[in-house]
């Protein structure tokens, strides 16, 4: 029988490539204490605020880093970690260049995943929702917070598009001449926030025998991810 159209053809068994050489990891073996449907806090914020401290306590690098997924008009997926930068009532906010891969992608297709993966505490957390740019007053602010060379970056880099490394360093370097020190750095137009506004709230747990534990928040009523009324909590198979 022909395959599905785009799927791979079955290859025989003993030309198939030798699995990679990785170390099988088992995860936790007890449970996290009070990670039940019916014990976790009612909106996933809290839940989300405190894993993240866990994270820190953990000595994690940047806790803050998630893998963003995107999407264009066709469906093509494109996936990259940012350093979200701010969780509030809204969402999970994070920054980036509006002409980026993403920026294109975000006006195209308004929609977008997060993962946070701490993997040495074996937990992850799954963010799925509409996205929706920051009011530019708050991207001014967070922008005028960065450091210089971030700042003077923004202007600088094209995200995305193909460049050498002598052309990227005259940029930087006509853009600093531009700008003299101690001076404040605008925001450029092209730069700005973006928040992803969850519809679903995943958290994650490693266990034995890869019966992991999730829970899934579920938005069943407008309100904040502060808001507890807004959400339903369900177990999900591993």
């Amino acid at each position: 029988m022909a395959g599905l159209p785009g799927t791979v053809p079955a290859r025989d068994t003993a030309a198939m490539v030798e699995p990679l050489p990785v170390e099988r990891i088992e995860y936790l073996r007890a449970p996290i204490e009070g990670f039940e449907v019916d014990v976790v806090p009612p909106a996933p914020i809290a839940l989300f605020q405190a894993w993240l401290a866990d994270a820190v306590a953990a000595g994690l690098p940047e806790p803050n880093a998630a893998t963003l997924a995107t999407a264009d008009g066709r469906g093509q997926p494109s996936a990259r970690l940012m350093l979200v930068k701010q969780v509030d009532a809204r969402g999970f906010c994070f920054f980036t260049n509006h002409g980026s891969r993403k920026g294109h992608e975000l006006a195209m297709n308004p929609r977008a995943a997060l993962l946070f993966g701490w993997h040495a505490i074996h937990r992850q957390v799954q963010v799925r929702g509409a996205v929706e740019r920051l009011p530019r007053a708050e991207s001014e602010a967070y922008f005028a917070s960065r450091p210089r060379g971030a700042q003077l970056g923004a202007w600088a880099s094209r995200q995305s598009s193909e460049v050498t490394r002598a052309e990227l360093d005259e940029r930087i370097a006509m853009v600093d001449g531009h700008f003299p020190d101690g001076e404040p750095v605008p925001m450029p137009d092209h730069w700005g926030g973006y928040v992803v506004v969850p519809e679903t709230v995943e958290f994650w747990v490693g266990r034995f025998s890869r019966l992991h534990d999730r829970i899934e928040y579920r938005r069943t009523a407008p309100g904040g991810i502060d808001d507890g009324a807004a959400w339903s909590r369900r177990r999900l198979s591993p």
